[in-house]
């Protein structure tokens, strides 16, 4: 309390600096100097001191007497302080102590306390190639880092499209690719070169004989040419889509309702050489197209059920008719047999006699047995 008061008299401010900080300090508006770790007493008469302190856990020298002090002292900045600029054409990725601190773009500036360090800088040219070293890639991990770079990911089965201001550049092989993003718009499309399939479902088509039907389609397709794909239309699976409409609303719009549910494979066929002609024109190979489902009105549908009902109707009187036909000619041919041969005629009687005892508990015969031996004698002498 007592120094207090006597630095208060004597027009003097008494100063501890930590280890983690540093001050900047002016004296009447003019910088006195950079205050390190320890005690210090300055002339602070009338207010005109000054004092801007600096934490060196923010490595950052922000201050609003920077430019003053690397213009007018120099030598006090370049012992104290690490100044980075990047190009024109240049990224400087700085480290701290071998760990990445930040991405500076092109003519960014960046100032650090030289003791928060030590620093490290790495220059990539972006004038030309704008991929990220792999290296480098690895590091770039952090979110705001990020900001500087363009990443993508190319599965197998795929390719990417790289395209800088809008222009083609190349294509990308599968793997992990990052490019700077800094001076020029980067943009990465990635196309599935694998085999696919598109369905087309719910189109309504009015036939020749004004039905109204909803077909359901499906076609595979495979990208073989991916710049002219991603280049020649917005989108290459939406423009197969509308040429499979058109080109069926076209070719069943021709034929009859039975016409269509006769033949599918021929109103088919007729539609897919000019979708496959249309698709190889943007870099696309269609496969197979086939016609999954005629879904027909209500009332349409019911009415073919009923002339499907009545067809299967007369086939099954014409099949009745016919097997009844044939068991008449069977009968009038076991009859002929018997007329010309008593014998047989005789053997039914027992037959039918055998058949009749195992479901009565009597039977009275009238002519009897013997009756019937002496028949059967006679035939035999006869």
């Amino acid at each position: 309390m007592v120094i207090e008061i006597l630095d208060r008299v004597r027009g003097v401010q008494r100063l501890i600096v930590k280890e983690n900080q540093r001050v900047i300090a002016l004296y009447k508006g003019k910088f006195h100097g950079v205050l390190t770790p320890g005690e210090h007493v300055l002339r602070a008469d009338r207010g005109r001191l000054e004092i801007e302190w600096h934490d060196l856990a923010r490595p950052e020298f922000v201050s609003i007497f920077d430019k003053a002090l690397f213009r007018d002292h120099a030598e006090v900045a370049e012992e104290y302080l690490t100044e980075i600029r990047a190009g024109a054409d240049e990224v400087v990725v700085v480290s701290r102590d071998k760990r990445l601190h930040a991405v500076l773009k092109p003519e960014e500036r960046a100032v650090y306390w030289t003791e928060a360090g030590p620093w490290t800088t790495e220059r990539f040219d972006v004038a030309g190639d704008l991929a990220v070293p792999d290296k480098v890639q690895k590091r770039l991990t952090g979110v705001a880092k990020l900001a500087h770079a363009t990443s993508v990911d190319v599965a197998e089965g795929h390719v990417g499209l790289l395209f800088v201001d809008g222009k083609f550049v190349g294509e990308l092989e599968a793997g992990a690719h990052m490019f700077w993003a800094v001076t020029r718009k980067v943009v990465v499309k990635v196309i599935d070169l694998r085999r696919q399939s598109l369905d087309v479902t719910g189109q309504e088509i009015l036939t020749r004989d004004r039905v109204t039907l909803r077909v359901n389609l499906a076609a595979e397709y495979q990208v073989v040419d991916a710049v002219k794909a991603a280049t020649t239309v917005k989108d290459f699976a939406d423009a197969l889509y509308r040429a499979l409409q058109f080109a069926f609303r076209k070719s069943l719009g021709v034929k009859s309702l039975d016409e269509i549910l006769a033949d599918k494979v021929t109103a088919e066929a007729e539609a897919i050489a000019e979708v496959r002609t249309q698709m190889a024109a943007i870099g696309l190979t269609v496969g197979e197209i086939a016609v999954k489902d005629v879904i027909l009105p209500g009332e349409m549908r019911d009415i073919l059920n009923k002339v499907v009902a009545a067809e299967k109707e007369a086939e099954a009187n014409v099949i009745r008719r016919r097997e009844e036909t044939n068991a008449t000619r069977s009968l009038l041919n076991t009859a002929r047999v018997m007329a010309e041969n008593p014998v047989m005629l005789r053997l039914k009687e027992l037959e039918a006699l055998s058949e009749i005892a195992g479901k009565v508990e009597r039977l009275t015969i009238h002519n009897g047995t013997a009756g019937l031996m002496n028949d059967l004698v006679k035939l035999r002498d006869e």
